[in-house]
Protein backbone atom coordinates (compact mmCIF):
# COMPACT_ATOMS: atom_id res chain seq x y z
CA UNK A 1 0.00 0.00 0.00
CA UNK A 2 1.33 3.37 -0.98
CA UNK A 3 1.82 5.93 1.78
CA UNK A 4 1.67 9.42 0.21
CA UNK A 5 4.71 11.50 1.12
CA UNK A 6 2.80 14.81 1.36
CA UNK A 7 0.64 13.78 4.35
CA UNK A 8 1.01 13.28 8.10
CA UNK A 9 -0.53 10.30 9.90
CA UNK A 10 -2.15 9.37 13.20
CA UNK A 11 -1.39 6.03 14.82
CA UNK A 12 -5.14 5.30 14.53
CA UNK A 13 -4.80 5.37 10.69
CA UNK A 14 -6.14 8.82 9.84
CA UNK A 15 -4.24 11.07 7.43
CA UNK A 16 -3.89 14.86 7.49
CA UNK A 17 -3.20 17.20 4.57
CA UNK A 18 -2.33 20.78 5.46
CA UNK A 19 -3.97 23.42 3.23
CA UNK A 20 -4.01 27.22 3.45
CA UNK A 21 -7.45 27.39 5.10
CA UNK A 22 -7.30 24.29 7.31
CA UNK A 23 -6.41 20.63 7.40
CA UNK A 24 -8.18 17.88 5.49
CA UNK A 25 -8.67 14.57 7.33
CA UNK A 26 -9.38 11.13 5.91
CA UNK A 27 -8.64 7.47 6.56
CA UNK A 28 -5.60 5.75 5.14
CA UNK A 29 -5.56 3.10 2.46
CA UNK A 30 -4.69 0.55 5.14
CA UNK A 31 -7.71 1.58 7.23
CA UNK A 32 -10.20 1.47 4.36
CA UNK A 33 -8.91 -1.93 3.21
CA UNK A 34 -9.24 -3.33 6.74
CA UNK A 35 -12.80 -2.00 7.00
CA UNK A 36 -13.95 -3.56 3.73
CA UNK A 37 -16.75 -2.14 1.58
CA UNK A 38 -17.94 1.10 3.18
CA UNK A 39 -21.70 1.59 3.06
CA UNK A 40 -22.29 4.62 5.31
CA UNK A 41 -20.39 7.59 6.77
CA UNK A 42 -21.71 9.65 9.67
CA UNK A 43 -19.89 12.97 9.65
CA UNK A 44 -19.97 15.69 12.31
CA UNK A 45 -21.76 19.01 11.85
CA UNK A 46 -19.80 22.07 10.75
CA UNK A 47 -18.85 24.03 13.86
CA UNK A 48 -18.35 20.97 16.07
CA UNK A 49 -15.17 21.06 18.16
CA UNK A 50 -13.00 18.05 18.93
CA UNK A 51 -9.98 17.31 21.04
CA UNK A 52 -7.10 15.28 19.66
CA UNK A 53 -7.98 11.58 19.87
CA UNK A 54 -11.74 12.17 20.26
CA UNK A 55 -14.14 10.27 17.98
CA UNK A 56 -15.40 12.70 15.32
CA UNK A 57 -17.00 10.44 12.70
CA UNK A 58 -18.31 6.92 12.24
CA UNK A 59 -17.80 4.80 9.15
CA UNK A 60 -19.91 1.70 8.62
CA UNK A 61 -18.74 -1.13 6.40
CA UNK A 62 -20.05 -4.57 5.61
CA UNK A 63 -17.66 -5.85 8.30
CA UNK A 64 -18.03 -3.40 11.18
CA UNK A 65 -18.75 0.09 12.47
CA UNK A 66 -15.54 2.07 13.01
CA UNK A 67 -14.88 5.31 14.86
CA UNK A 68 -12.69 7.88 13.14
CA UNK A 69 -10.60 9.93 15.56
CA UNK A 70 -9.49 13.55 15.45
CA UNK A 71 -5.77 13.50 14.63
CA UNK A 72 -5.48 17.03 16.04
CA UNK A 73 -7.67 19.39 18.07
CA UNK A 74 -9.89 21.59 15.96
CA UNK A 75 -13.25 22.87 14.79
CA UNK A 76 -14.98 21.32 11.77
CA UNK A 77 -15.14 23.89 8.96
CA UNK A 78 -16.29 21.54 6.14
CA UNK A 79 -17.49 17.98 5.60
CA UNK A 80 -17.39 15.92 2.43
CA UNK A 81 -21.07 16.01 1.42
CA UNK A 82 -20.37 13.59 -1.47
CA UNK A 83 -20.00 10.79 1.09
CA UNK A 84 -23.69 11.04 2.00
CA UNK A 85 -24.64 9.55 -1.38
CA UNK A 86 -21.38 7.77 -2.20
CA UNK A 87 -19.61 6.50 0.92
CA UNK A 88 -17.71 4.04 -1.29
CA UNK A 89 -15.49 6.98 -2.33
CA UNK A 90 -13.57 6.23 0.88
CA UNK A 91 -12.68 2.82 -0.59
CA UNK A 92 -11.99 3.96 -4.15
CA UNK A 93 -10.11 7.23 -3.48
CA UNK A 94 -9.29 7.55 0.22
CA UNK A 95 -6.60 10.20 -0.35
CA UNK A 96 -8.67 12.26 -2.82
CA UNK A 97 -12.45 12.33 -3.28
CA UNK A 98 -12.92 10.14 -0.18
CA UNK A 99 -11.72 12.75 2.34
CA UNK A 100 -13.93 13.13 5.42
CA UNK A 101 -13.69 16.55 7.07
CA UNK A 102 -11.72 19.77 7.15
CA UNK A 103 -10.66 21.26 10.49
CA UNK A 104 -9.58 24.82 11.26
CA UNK A 105 -5.81 25.15 11.40
CA UNK A 106 -4.56 23.50 14.60
CA UNK A 107 -1.57 24.32 16.73
CA UNK A 108 1.61 23.55 14.79
CA UNK A 109 2.87 21.51 17.74
CA UNK A 110 0.00 19.02 17.30
CA UNK A 111 0.85 18.56 13.62
CA UNK A 112 4.45 17.90 14.62
CA UNK A 113 3.24 15.06 16.89
CA UNK A 114 1.75 13.18 13.93
CA UNK A 115 3.72 10.46 12.17
CA UNK A 116 5.80 11.18 9.09
CA UNK A 117 5.22 8.94 6.06
CA UNK A 118 8.31 6.88 6.99
CA UNK A 119 7.15 6.51 10.61
CA UNK A 120 3.68 5.45 9.44
CA UNK A 121 5.16 2.87 7.05
CA UNK A 122 7.21 1.48 9.95
CA UNK A 123 4.02 1.23 12.05
CA UNK A 124 2.27 -0.68 9.25
CA UNK A 125 5.18 -3.12 9.00
CA UNK A 126 5.14 -3.63 12.78
CA UNK A 127 1.38 -4.35 12.71
CA UNK A 128 1.66 -6.84 9.82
Amino acid sequence: MAVPANLRYAESHEWVRVEDDGIVVGVTDYAQSEMGDIVFAELPPVGAEYDQGESLAVVESVKAVSDIYAPVKGTVIAVNEALMDSPELINSDCYGEGWLIKLCPPQKTELDELLSPAEYEAQLKAEA
